[in-house]
């Protein structure tokens, strides 16, 4: 899809570099999407973040955790979700299913009738935690979901998974020799194994900044900003590798080929550049930002598999969204955001998108809150109005004037009984002298308030 590039911010037009891109996912499923975290006090509400993913066209969003707010904004919405299940769960559910059973029922079964989600990430690179106790819950904790799902019969509609760090990797280059940390081992080929069985995807978080920020003088910044540079050929295979994220790629590939499989497929959770960091963050910087994340999108859109599995188009989660104030560590870690918190871009990658100022809850409570309004001032109007009619008069109009308040909000200018009594209740004031305009904020109200399920 062709994007026009200029966001729309408090009501000014903002233009952006143009680049031919789109978030979509394809035909089959892969593309790119978005990480959309929320470590922070300043981000926009879900309901404004559905819109500004609805202008950017994305059409896949990873969360971290199951945030019911998030889903409920999102609900009869093109979005396939991949919703997390936090590391603090896993031991309990390891232990006893029946924790994953009501996780389900709670936080995915809600929601999965109008909200299309479509993977849990149980865990968020465990490995990386070292904490054996945490490493040896992951698959039972998997296994347990899995079996939740199944006896919801929803083991088709969603995929089981979790994501990790390239740290699990004990040797990554070339990227034929790739092989897992021997201690992983024990708990990687039965994990492989259940991927297999159950036909889901092993995802990967993968930083070329990392590496990049660790040898700035031994690897060529153009190697991992997928700009034109010489690359490397690896001896094994004569495969050359021009970016360091294919490298990446392959390098698990050929770990998970060790233990004995070739039917599981590498998906990217997480990539993306930080566009500032601290002094010794060499790279962070909006500029190399740009060229990674512009780049890495026109690769996708042009379908790119790596060298060593040609035939497999890419299949990428940005990371992130927003940049997000909260979070711990390093700057870069607060800095790795496409948008700032107002939907303002943090730098120009040729992305089309719309933060609206503000959208009203519409919450249950919310919208229950509002029709008893309706409802007391629509009796309270009518009373007061009806006192100069004659008494036949005054019952159609109070009835008339009810119905125009306290209609349910998500039907209210489409129904029949609406129509009617609005035009019955017209017709009666018109008759006495009263102005029209008074219906003007009922019949508009609808634009002042975002009343969609």
């Amino acid at each position: 899809d062709m994007l026009a590039f200029s966001i729309v911010i408090h009501g000014h037009t903002h233009p952006l570099l143009l680049l031919q891109n789109s978030f979509s996912a394809t035909s089959n499923g892969q593309g790119v999407g978005i990480n959309y975290g929320q470590i922070a006090n300043n981000l926009p509400s879900p309901a404004r973040v559905a819109v500004l993913l609805r202008s950017l066209n994305i059409t896949r969003v990873k969360l971290y955790d199951a945030d019911p707010n998030v889903l409920s904004s999102f609900s009869n919405s093109q979005v396939d979700f991949m919703i997390g299940l936090g590391n603090e769960f896993l031991q309990n559910m390891s232990t006893d299913p029946t924790k994953a059973q009501s996780w389900i029922q709670q936080r995915l079964q809600t929601h999965i009738t109008k909200t299309r989600i479509t993977s849990i990430v149980v865990g968020n690179e465990i490995f990386k935690t070292n904490d054996r106790v945490l490493i040896s819950s992951l698959l039972p904790a998997m296994k347990a979901v899995y079996s939740a799902l199944t006896n919801l019969g929803l083991e088709k509609q969603v995929t089981v998974t979790s994501a990790h760090s390239l740290d699990m990797l004990q040797t990554s280059y070339p990227p034929s020799s790739g092989s897992f940390k021997q201690e992983f081992i024990q708990f990687l080929q039965p994990l492989l194994d259940f991927h297999s069985q159950i036909k889901s995807s092993f995802l990967i978080n993968a930083y070329p900044f990392f590496a990049y920020m660790d040898s700035p003088k031994e690897i060529p910044l153009e190697y991992v900003l997928f700009q034109p540079n010489q690359g490397i050929v690896d001896p094994n295979t004569n495969l050359h590798y021009d970016n360091m994220l294919f490298a990446q790629v392959d390098a698990l590939y050929s770990a998970i080929k060790t233990l004995g499989h070739t039917d599981v497929e590498v998906r990217i959770s997480e990539t993306g550049w930080p566009s500032k960091g601290d002094e010794n963050e060499i790279g962070a910087t909006p500029e190399n930002a740009a060229l990674y994340n512009g780049n890495l999108l026109r690769l996708v859109q042009q379908r790119k598999g790596t060298p060593g599995k040609q035939s497999v188009p890419i299949d990428v989660y940005v990371f992130a969204l927003f940049n997000e104030n909260l979070k711990p560590g390093p700057a870069s870690e607060r800095n790795y955001g496409l948008f700032y918190p107002d939907g303002k871009p943090v730098y120009n990658v040729g992305l089309q998108g719309y933060l609206p100022d503000i959208i009203y809850s519409s919450s249950a409570s919310t919208i229950k809150t509002l029709n008893l309004w309706r409802a007391v001032m629509g009796l309270a109007v009518a009373g007061l109005i009806g006192l100069d009619m004659g008494v036949k008069m005054r019952m159609p109009l109070i009835i008339g004037l009810y119905l125009v308040f306290s209609s349910p909000s998500r039907s209210i200018t489409t129904t029949p009984c609406f129509s009617f009594h609005l035009s019955l209740t017209a017709a009666i004031l018109f008759c006495n002298g009263w102005s029209l305009m008074f219906f003007i904020p009922f019949t508009t109200r609808k634009h002042m308030f975002n009343e969609e399920s």
